[in-house]
């Protein structure tokens, strides 16, 4: 496809062609490690190494999960930049080096692809079962940044790939023990939860650029009203999931959540990245929830 302005359905073109300028202000190394969404990148490797040696997986398979995760995260970040550039030149958004001429469009797209392809025989080596699983989830993020992003369905990439993350850790195990159900439901949800405090934000702005995923349908107070049900929905599958009672350290998740999820969206007309940090203060609970519990049946 060539790099002439046609708008896609997510509004944005691919862009094969570096922008003008490209390789400017600190060259393309730079760009390519800022155009990586380095953040979320570095969050969900660090969730997935963190959930490996919480599992017992030991040093080396723990390294080569966080190594697949990472790799598939650097592809969806590098794709996610390369396709928008063109609709983030346009509208002048900062920090966004495929669009300000850091580093060219077309060494973005050749960033992913030697990504996407170097994470395909490291989630293999975790073992066919996980490897698939988790090709599966990078594979729906791909499709949130090339198609779904602009439509209703633009939850759905992120319910897949945090609800296959635990999956692909328990599944890394020897023997490749199935995942607790209520992991995997935890883990959905607060992907819900992350879509719509990541883009909760920046609605305005990406109405304005031609983007209606389902934060954009609902509007601003339509997705601070629904954010805190899928959080303290996460919540409450790790504290009522496991048989038995619910323990006091279930009982506490569930209170620290109710307050975090319930203050991010409160708050968020006067920091607006409130939410964030509340959905990130419930992720902390639960990942703490996870690891007492485990991740794989025993």
């Amino acid at each position: 496809m060539d790099a002439t302005e046609r708008v896609s359905p997510a509004g944005s073109v691919p862009v094969d062609a570096a922008p003008a300028g490209a390789g400017r202000r600190g060259g393309w190394v730079l760009g390519l490690t800022l155009a990586c969404h380095p953040g979320p990148a570095l969050a969900v490797t660090a969730l997935a190494c963190v959930l490996a040696l919480g599992s017992g997986l030991g040093g080396p398979r723990s390294a080569l999960v966080t190594a697949a995760v990472l790799t598939g995260q650097l592809s969806v970040g590098w794709c996610n930049d390369a396709y928008d550039a063109r609709r983030d030149a346009r509208a002048g958004r900062p920090g966004k080096p495929a669009a300000d001429g850091t580093v060219g469009a077309g060494a973005v797209w050749a960033a992913a692809a030697v990504a996407l392809a170097v994470c395909v025989p490291l989630s293999l080596g975790c073992g066919v079962l996980a490897g698939t699983v988790h090709l599966a989830a990078v594979a729906a993020a791909w499709l949130y940044n090339l198609r779904l992003k602009a439509t209703a369905l633009s939850w759905l990439p992120y319910v897949a790939g945090f609800g296959a993350l635990p999956a692909a850790v328990a599944l890394s195990a020897p023997g490749g023990p199935a995942p607790r159900w209520w992991t995997v439901a935890a883990g959905a949800l607060l992907g819900f939860a992350a879509h719509l405090a990541d883009t909760l934000p920046d609605i305005a702005e990406d109405r304005a650029a031609g983007i209606r995923g389902l934060p954009h349908r609902l509007g601003d107070r339509g997705t601070r009203l629904l954010l805190p049900l899928p959080l303290l929905g996460a919540t409450a599958a790790l504290s009522f999931g496991p048989p038995g009672p619910v323990d006091a350290g279930g009982a506490a998740a569930l209170a620290l959540a109710g307050a975090a999820a319930l203050a991010g969206p409160a708050l968020g007309r006067r920091w607006r990245k409130a939410a964030l940090a509340g959905a990130v203060a419930v992720a902390a609970v639960d990942l703490a929830l996870l690891l007492v519990r485990g991740v794989a049946a025993g």
